[in-house]
């Protein structure tokens, strides 16, 4: 049995990352079930990264801080990340803030600064 190659380039299975939805104010009974889930999705789908949906969660509060940071830590644990999607503009600023550094979909991903070089002043040199 053969068949014909077909002109241009070949099938690509794409992997479309895995979504939780948060909505409602998440009581701190229920946190514990969210961070199976982000843990299973990663393990099931053998994706990377697991798409938080906080367009639903309301507005922003230290619990949703401490929801969203121990989703993270429960992603780290099973070797992969979470990233939000639909973020309010106060939970953005409530995460800088508390300095808990969580992509947001859309937004390029963040890599470490620079390092400063020094340069040395010798006596000599003439003022630029």
């Amino acid at each position: 049995m053969s068949y014909a190659r077909l002109p241009g380039l070949p099938i690509v299975d794409a992997m479309t990352p895995a979504v939780l939805v948060l909505t409602g104010p998440v009581t701190r009974d229920e946190v514990a079930g969210l961070c199976d889930d982000v843990r299973t999705l990663l393990e099931d789908t053998r994706a990377e990264v697991v798409l938080c949906d906080v367009a639903g969660l309301g507005p922003p509060g230290l619990g949703t801080v401490d929801l969203l940071a121990r989703l993270q830590l429960a992603a780290k644990r099973a070797g992969g990340r979470i990233r939000l999607r639909d973020p309010d503009p106060g939970l953005h600023a409530l995460l800088d803030l508390v300095g808990l550094r969580i992509e947001v979909e859309g937004q390029p991903e963040q890599r470490e600064p620079a390092l400063r070089v020094e340069e040395a002043v010798e006596p000599r040199d003439p003022p630029v």
